[in-house]
Formats: C-alpha cells, sequence, structure tokens
C-alpha cells in the first residue's frame, strides 16, 4: 500500500514538471498569441486591425459646425479606419463632459474653453484635435440698435446662459471697448438669445456668433457681432475633440484611427463644402437649409485657420488662453499646454 501510494506521489510530479516544461516552453516561443487586448486589436503599424465600435458625443444638436464628421460618415472614413462610430446627441452641453469623465463613451466634442476649464479643475481629460481654430463665442447685437463698441452695451440689457464663462467673455468685450462691465444690466436666459433678441427684449447677447448671429441674419435682422479673440480675447481652439487620458493611453490606435478619419472628412468640407452640407443635411433631415448653409459659410473659414493643417493644437494659443482665465477667475493658476492636449495622435504626428 505504501509503495502504491509512492508511485502515485511520484506519477503526480513527473506529470507537473512536464506541465511546467510545456508552459516554459511556450512563454519563450517567438510565436506567441497570448498578447493583450490592445495586441489583439492593432496591427504591427499600430492601427486598428479589426472593426471597432466606437461613441462619439457632439457638443450641441448637430450643426454645420460638425459638417466634417457626418462627412466622414458619408464618405465612410471611420469605417476605412475600422470604427463603427455612433454619433451621440447630448441633452446638454453639460451632458458630452459628464459622459467622457465617466467613461461612458470614447470621444466628445466640446468647447475649448469647457475642456480648459476641466483641464484646470484636475479632471483627467485632454484634448487631441482641434475643429475649430478660434473661440466662436461673442456677444450678438442688431446692427439697427448701432452698438458700435463695448462700451455701448453699457446701460443696456444683455443676456447670458448662466455659464461662468458667458461673465468673462462679456466683461473682456465691454472693457476692451473702454466700458464699465458693472453698468450692463445682465440678465440669464439660458439658451434663448436669438428669441429674446429678435423679439426685442434684450440689446445683445452673449453666444456662438457662426450659428447663433447667423441665425439671426437668416431670419433678416442683420447682426452687429462682437467676436471674443477681436475684442480683447485670446485666440484659442472654438471646438476640440477631447477623450480622457487613461482611455488615450490604454487605446491610443482607436484615437489616431478616429483622428485620421475626422481629419479627412473636414478636408474634405474645406474643398467642397457644398457636398459635406448634402452630407450633414442627408443625415439630420430637421435642419433648415438655408440656416445650415450660411452657418457653414461662417465656420468653414475656422477649421483650419492659421494653422499648418486641419487639427492642430497651437500651444501658444493654449497659453494665452490660461492667462486670459486666470485674469478672469475662470482658473485659480495657469496651466501648461501640455495638459492641455497637442498633436501626437493626429495624422503624421501634427505639427
Amino acid at each position: 500500500m505504501r509503495q502504491k501510494r509512492t508511485l502515485g506521489r511520484l506519477l503526480a510530479l513527473v506529470i507537473a514538471l512536464t506541465a511546467l516544461v510545456v508552459t516554459i516552453g511556450a512563454c519563450g516561443s517567438s510565436d506567441d498569441s497570448s498578447g493583450t487586448a490592445d495586441n489583439v486589436r492593432t496591427t504591427d503599424t499600430g492601427q486598428l486591425a479589426e472593426m471597432t465600435k466606437a461613441t462619439l458625443v457632439l457638443d450641441f444638436v448637430p450643426n454645420a459646425v460638425h459638417a466634417g464628421i457626418y462627412r466622414a460618415i458619408a464618405a465612410g472614413y471611420y469605417r476605412d479606419h475600422n470604427i463603427d462610430l455612433k454619433v451621440i446627441q447630448p441633452t446638454s452641453t453639460a451632458d458630452t463632459l459628464r459622459l467622457i469623465n465617466a467613461d461612458k463613451a470614447d470621444f466628445g466634442l466640446a468647447d475649448g474653453l469647457d475642456v480648459a476649464n476641466q483641464i484646470e479643475r484636475g479632471l483627467d481629460i485632454e484634448a487631441f484635435m482641434a475643429i475649430a481654430q478660434r473661440p466662436l463665442g461673442g456677444v450678438i447685437t442688431l446692427a439697427a440698435d448701432r452698438i458700435e463698441t463695448g462700451r455701448d452695451l453699457e446701460g443696456k440689457t444683455v443676456g447670458i446662459t448662466g455659464v461662468p464663462s458667458d461673465t468673462a467673455i462679456l466683461d473682456t468685450i465691454v472693457e476692451h471697448g473702454g466700458g464699465d462691465p458693472r453698468k450692463v444690466k445682465v440678465v440669464t436666459i439660458g439658451f434663448n438669445g436669438v428669441q429674446n433678441l429678435e423679439s426685442g427684449k434684450i440689446a445683445g447677447f452673449t453666444g456662438f456668433w457662426p450659428a447663433d448671429g447667423v441665425q439671426v441674419n437668416v431670419d433678416g435682422k442683420p447682426t452687429k457681432d462682437f467676436k471674443l479673440d477681436e475684442n480683447g480675447g485670446p485666440v484659442y481652439p472654438g471646438l476640440v475633440a477631447f477623450s480622457t487620458r487613461k482611455h488615450i493611453a490604454q487605446d491610443p490606435a482607436l484615437i489616431r484611427a478616429f483622428a485620421a478619419a475626422t481629419v479627412q472628412g473636414y478636408e474634405d468640407t474645406i474643398r467642397d463644402p457644398a457636398q459635406s452640407l448634402r452630407d450633414l443635411l442627408a443625415q439630420n433631415k430637421s435642419l433648415r437649409e438655408d440656416i445650415t448653409s450660411a452657418q457653414l459659410d461662417a465656420y468653414e473659414p475656422l477649421f483650419q485657420g492659421d494653422a499648418t493643417s486641419f487639427g492642430t493644437v497651437n500651444p501658444r494659443s493654449i497659453e494665452d488662453l490660461s492667462t486670459w482665465m486666470v485674469a478672469n477667475r475662470l482658473a485659480r493658476a495657469p496651466f501648461r499646454p501640455e495638459q492641455y492636449g497637442g498633436n501626437t495622435y493626429l495624422p503624421a504626428g501634427g505639427s
């Protein structure tokens, strides 16, 4: 009986040693197919190797600024880069930031100022591509009211959405014109600036001049727009694509693929805005063609601006944005351009 137990133990030991040798041999093999999830999904050149589902959250309802996105979808650029892209329309601007921070979506679009505010607060996000090279915000007034400078807003009622940056934009424009912001009557009206201005309830409102200002013009009421960067404010990306630093580090191939396809879509839009307009309207039936066409005319020069190529984030503009935010109490301390993001994931590394 004792001999049988001894033979059984020896047999078990031999089996264990054999398994160990096989395991070590497999680990040392040049044909290692175990890999991580990223290795399975990417090629030797770091590209996506298989079709991958991904989600993009817009900054607002689909409109002309998103023409390059919808052009890329229509042309199949995302699928060419192995991305099965789902586009989500947020219920509010804050939704985009919340969904990205909660890892509920892969990419988001947001005002460059909103992204900077989140980064300054210590949230782990990073911009990896500029969609518009200039700030989109400003104060929109009616040309008929003959408001020629920011100072002329003194004593008048101006509507803001309630976002803290609105006050900074209004104050900057008024001060640039030699006025005193304290003499402006400010009311919170949410996102009803167009209706309130056209009905005569306010003399102006903070909004996006290529969108809101253009809409008022198409409605037959010519505007006088005070653009932030032309009235004492900094030049910075008015719209950026961003994600969490964790997601970017874990899946750089997905970020590169999204950036490459998006660049193709916007380069097409710059070359042939009429085709991108058709693609945008075809996928968003509720859009009015007259307003959307006019808005795209306003946005198109901003897509690349003075940048060497579409998508580039200029570090100097981020420094200027940081300085302005501190001066207007939107940031407690300056932040570095590398904290904001860069051009690593653009085709050919950006510039």
